[in-house]
């Protein structure tokens, strides 16, 4: 027989039938329905809240609050010299879009950095908002240019 999308089974022992609750005594989940007798548990509708542990002070208000999270933070999408030697020919220009297009960079709406790993051979014209002194170098190096993007996007995200 041909396996095809039309005939797909699951493994031999793979799959349970569905355990029936409350169907009587030779069931063996029959009367309560394997939920024990009486208490919050065997209530229906009952649904444990998130950290619940009884009534015991939940663990996350047992821990000291430490440290803070700053918002506002300014975020920076790093690409490597070795990525964009990987992905663009020679005389190309290079933004923050083309890199969005080419799967670089997930979202073309955050600044980007250029770092000096990995090494460039080809004479690139790289646009970004901001370039290690390693990769400035390394691109001039290889006759391309680096230039800074001055827009002030850097949305929060």
């Amino acid at each position: 027989m041909a396996i095809g999308l039309n005939n797909l089974r699951a493994p031999e022992g793979s799959t349970h039938r569905k355990k029936r609750l409350g169907r009587g005594p030779g069931s063996g989940t029959g009367k309560t329905a394997g939920r024990g007798n009486k208490g919050q548990k065997s209530r229906s509708g009952y649904s444990a809240k998130i950290g619940f542990e009884g009534g015991q002070m939940p663990l996350q208000r047992r821990l000291p609050k430490r440290g803070f999270t700053n918002i506002f933070k300014k975020q920076w999408i790093e690409v490597s010299l070795e990525a964009l030697e990987r992905s663009f020919a020679a005389d190309e220009d290079v933004t923050p879009e083309l890199l969005h297009e080419r799967g670089l960079i997930k979202k073309a709406r955050r600044d980007v950095v250029v770092l000096g790993t990995g090494e460039v051979s080809k004479a690139l014209r790289v646009s970004a908002h901001r370039f290690t002194k390693s990769a400035r170098e390394k691109i001039e190096q290889a006759g391309g240019s680096a230039t800074l993007i001055t827009s002030g996007l850097n949305e929060p995200a």
